[in-house]
């Protein structure tokens, strides 16, 4: 089920057709080593958050790279780490690419050209597959779907929340929804300056919601979102969520992982926030990798 209007929203879940059955958070994390990283210019049409100055230093993206994925290690999680080709210098944000179900691998279809690159890779397909996975494979259908940049999913639930920008399209909806095995989503527009919904929104462990209602074009929307979380939902300043701060991704239910650069700019009601909620915050430095336009969540492609 596709929903549009935040009514139509809220009346779906005051029917309680949506247990917590799933999934709260993934069993591991899939990563993309930066090599030759640069910065695509073709992206930078609809992602304003890019810094295009000329300079990049590969060698400090890719110690960072690594930095994140020792972050995550260290907290029992499973990272599965791999390299990247010298053909797609910005190939760093796998979660627009890939994602996973407990029983599929899906492949999505990007917007730009360049990264469309991205989802040719037998590699990561084959390792996929030896793994059990049936692969959906949507960047041979004719749509735009960027997966969880511009989709954001109640796991638990099993609910998702799509921001329509270019980067994805109503075939591109509809191939999600069926691929993730979802029992609603709720589409809504984002504001023309903000390219995907990961920027401005997550879920974290299907408990607790942070969310910029700037960003959405309807001010319903975000105001519908918030009620799914009843006394769980952390409204995002505009600094906070120009920093990244959005760009957060929970990988247990309890460690919250986000950019130096999203934490350094949390105010301290924000942090305390959370804190009470029972997350402990983790954060590195990705500066170098956040010149193209993402951040820590963008990086992480999750494993379920």
């Amino acid at each position: 089920m596709i929903v549009t209007r935040p009514k139509a929203f809220s009346q779906q879940l005051e029917q309680g057709d949506f247990p917590p059955e799933g999934p709260v958070c993934a069993r591991a994390a899939m990563l993309i080593e930066p090599v030759d990283f640069s910065v695509c210019t073709e992206s930078a049409v609809d992602n304003p958050y890019m810094i295009l100055d000329g300079t990049t230093d590969p060698d400090r993206a890719l110690r960072q790279s690594r930095g994140l994925a020792e972050l995550i290690s260290a907290r029992g999680i499973e990272v599965r780490c791999f390299p990247g080709d010298p053909q797609t210098p910005d190939a760093v944000f796998p979660n627009n690419v890939f994602a996973t179900t407990p029983e599929h691998f899906i492949i999505g279809h990007m917007l730009h050209p360049g990264r469309q690159k991205e989802a040719e890779r037998m590699d990561i397909r084959n390792h996929f597959s030896s793994q059990g996975y049936r692969i959906i494979d949507l960047s041979r259908m004719d749509c735009i779907a960027e997966l969880t940049g511009p989709l954001i999913i109640d796991h638990a639930r099993r609910i998702g929340f799509c921001g329509m920008t270019g980067r994805v399209d109503d075939t591109g909806l509809r191939a999600m929804h069926d691929a993730f095995g979802l029992r609603m989503i709720f589409s809504f527009d984002l504001q023309e300056h903000e390219y995907h919904t990961n920027v401005v929104m997550m879920i974290l462990a299907g408990r607790a919601c942070v969310i910029y209602p700037g960003a959405f074009i309807d001010a319903a929307v975000p105001a519908a979102i918030s009620n799914a979380f009843p006394g769980r939902t952390l409204i995002l300043s505009k600094e906070e969520k120009n920093a990244f701060a959005g760009n957060c991704i929970a990988l247990t239910e309890t460690d919250l992982f986000m950019s130096r650069t999203g934490i350094n700019a949390l105010r301290p009601s924000s942090i305390a926030t959370l804190e009470s909620w029972g997350f402990t915050l983790h954060s590195t430095e990705l500066d170098e990798i956040e010149k193209a336009g993402g951040s820590l969540r963008c990086m992480v492609a999750e494993v379920f």
